[in-house]
């Protein structure tokens, strides 16, 4: 048992000692922020808003699908109402008064209004007499200014508490009206109660079951099975004034049978006004009136469906749980395939639990998801830093030796299978790139040896690192030349982009690098580059003794004849159209068909020009497209651009070759 422990407390110790304490504390922190994340996501920026899109998406999958409801009724204010009585706001309260003496004899369990009676009208006496004459428990809205000031004015408030004393004694009563989105403006939770408001609309309509009174979980919002009749009934509230229709017995009987038994809500159907996001309005895209959404939370009273809140202790396990699994995935060490499985089983877990939970009436408010998510990405990323940095002193000694002859994402690839060392060959679909730096070899005979090999490995240390930073893989060098290629031995879906950015970064390398040679050393040429895209055998070469991962093949022989082309052309870099279309990226400009030296296939060549727009590039594109057809209105176009452009020695060089070239549309190259 001792021994063990011992054994146990060196691993630890040297685990530490191969981590460091910078990597070992950064690790640590990772992981308590991985933890934090996942436990208090809702609390925190910019993941908070993905918390409430997700929750949105489960709530309204588990809304229920109902009949309409047959305990509410809603009695409304709509554009009809207010055209034909001339009032918007505040709105026409003899309409009401009317309404309220007849509904009070239809039998309803009780009236709900939510309109702010919060400043004088010449209609109130009317009003005031109805409110006294209601044998119907009634709830009017209140608000105060100390909890809806961006609403309410303090002398707003006082003129509600002094009509509701005009009203006493009698069936009315205050009731709040009060309801609080969340930071992104949508309406998900019954809201707090503060101390010193009465009792909000819904539980004092119907204060059935007590855990109702305090709760500030979520609304839930139901959905039509008829969307043509809605959840609730909607009557105008005109319809309630109207003597001439009551005057007609069964219109009055039927009017009748939509309230009788029912909760009445009262309030506008007005268009702009009181609307609210709900986590429906991302699947049907309309927004709830205030009055609805209160008709909402007193179905859910009335049904007694009361979400089960959520202990925090479960949030803390649920929190440690999705960390623990990302730790645990990290230090796996498993191949792609089942890593791939357990990570999609964990995420199905992690997507699947939510809407079991909304499902089956568990208020998910306030659950982390996508906090779990984020904090397994870190502490899986953390942790696979760390479990990496354990083993690269081995590998690091291993890889240099390698990366001596061979690229360093084959030599990372023999390390992962050293089987890869075996002689073989593959066709692959490539991008090579060829460069050349001009006048070198006559420069080399004009310095010293030293001086020689200190400037070319300088230049070929800046060029190859450019290669091995854009991904590509470093065939050879052949003296000052750069051969390299992508899409081997691992090929990336963007290989076309990495390849055409790296050979113009080559380019521009080399333009730095010739302007700032040492004093002494006579003028270095710039350098040229090829790219072609095409077939090409790649795979280790050589015999038992020395293997060289190379490629072989037409395309790396077009790349070569594309870099000697430049000279010709008084081009920088000249780009196949293969390579050009499959790059990705959209700076070239045409310069022309070419036959290359020792070809017999004509190859339409491109060139980067990065500093055009690409309104100029296309106008460029379209005019060398014309001039190629022997157009002589395009002729003379290119001819007025190279003479605007006295510096653009290409442009000069393909006036000539469009004058030149054969009936084909090509020019032949000596």
């Amino acid at each position: 048992m001792v021994r063990r422990q011992s054994d146990g407390a060196r691993r630890r110790r040297r685990v530490a000692r191969q981590l460091g304490p910078a990597r070992l504390i950064t690790t640590a922190i990772f992981l308590v922020l991985a933890l934090l994340i996942a436990r208090f996501s809702w609390r925190t920026p910019f993941v908070l808003d993905a918390e409430g899109v997700l929750f949105d998406f489960r709530s309204a999958l588990a809304s229920p699908m109902v009949d309409q409801d047959k305990s509410i009724a809603l009695v409304v204010y709509d554009e009809d109402t207010l055209r034909l009585t001339g009032k918007r706001s505040p709105v026409d309260r003899t309409v009401l008064a009317k309404a309220l003496k007849r509904i009070d004899t239809m039998g309803a369990k009780s009236i709900g209004i939510d309109i702010l009676i919060d400043q004088p009208q010449a209609e109130d006496p009317a009003l005031v007499e109805a409110f006294r004459s209601m044998k119907t428990p009634t709830w009017l809205a209140y608000a105060s200014s100390a909890t809806a000031e961006e609403k309410t004015t303090y002398s707003q408030q006082k003129f509600v508490e002094q009509f509701l004393r005009d009203v006493a004694p009698g069936n009315v009563h205050a009731s709040s009206i009060r309801l609080e989105a969340d930071a992104d403006n949508v309406l998900r939770r019954w809201p707090p109660r503060p101390n010193g408001l009465p009792p909000i609309l819904p539980n004092a309509m119907s204060p059935a079951n007590p855990a109702f009174q305090k709760f500030t979980g979520s609304v839930e919002y139901r959905q039509p099975r008829d969307s043509e009749r809605g959840v609730f009934s909607v009557i105008p509230i005109q319809t309630f004034a109207d003597d001439a229709m009551f005057a007609v017995p069964e219109a009055a009987a039927m009017f009748a049978d939509q309230i009788r038994g029912r909760h009445v809500l009262i309030g506008g159907h007005i268009q702009d006004i009181d609307l609210f996001l709900t986590p429906l309005t991302r699947s049907t895209g309309k927004q709830t009136w205030g009055l609805d959404i209160f008709a909402h939370m007193l179905a859910q009273q009335l049904d007694n469906r009361l979400p089960r809140h959520i202990p925090s202790w479960a949030l803390w396990l649920a929190a440690v749980a999705a960390i623990g699994s990302g730790v645990v995935t990290a230090l796996g060490n498993m191949r792609a395939t089942p890593l791939a499985l357990l990570m999609a089983l964990q995420i199905a877990l992690i997507g699947y639990l939510p809407f079991y939970l909304q499902q089956h009436l568990v208020d998910t408010y306030g659950l982390p998801v996508f906090g779990w998510v984020v904090g397994w990405i870190l502490a899986f990323t953390a942790v696979g830093t760390a479990a990496r940095a354990i083993g690269s002193e081995q590998r690091k000694f291993a890889q240099s030796a390698l990366g001596k002859y061979l690229p360093r994402d084959i030599a990372a690839e023999i390390l992962r299978d050293p089987d890869g060392l075996k002689l073989h060959g593959e066709k692959r679909e490539i991008f090579v790139v060829f460069t050349d730096l001009e006048g070198f070899t006559k420069l080399s005979h004009a310095i010293e040896p030293e001086m020689v090999a200190t400037l070319l490995n300088t230049y070929l240390e800046t060029l190859s690192d450019i290669v091995l930073d854009h991904g590509g893989t470093i065939d050879k060098f052949v003296g000052d030349a750069v051969v390299a290629f992508w899409g081997a031995p691992i090929a990336r879906p963007d290989d076309g982009e990495r390849a055409g950015r790296a050979a113009w970064a080559m380019y521009e390398a080399g333009e730095v690098f010739r302007k700032n040679v040492p004093d002494g050393v006579p003028t270095i040429g710039r350098t040229r580059v090829g790219l072609h895209h095409g077939e090409a055998i790649v795979g280790n070469f050589g015999g038992e003794g020395r293997i060289q991962y190379t490629a072989l093949g037409d395309s790396m022989n077009t790349a070569a004849r594309l870099e000697s082309a430049n000279k010709q052309l008084e081009t920088r870099m000249l780009v196949s159209r293969e390579a050009a279309e499959l790059s990705g990226l959209d700076w070239y400009r045409p310069l022309g068909c070419v036959v290359l030296r020792g070809r017999s296939t004509p190859i339409d060549v491109f060139e980067p020009a990065p500093h055009l727009t690409p309104d100029e590039r296309a106008r460029f594109a379209d005019i060398v497209a014309r001039a190629i057809k022997r157009e002589p209105v395009a002729i003379e176009e290119l001819k007025n651009y190279a003479d605007q452009h006295p510096d653009d020695a290409a442009v000069r060089n393909l006036v000539y070759r469009t004058n030149n070239q054969s009936d084909g549309g090509y020019y032949v190259l000596d």
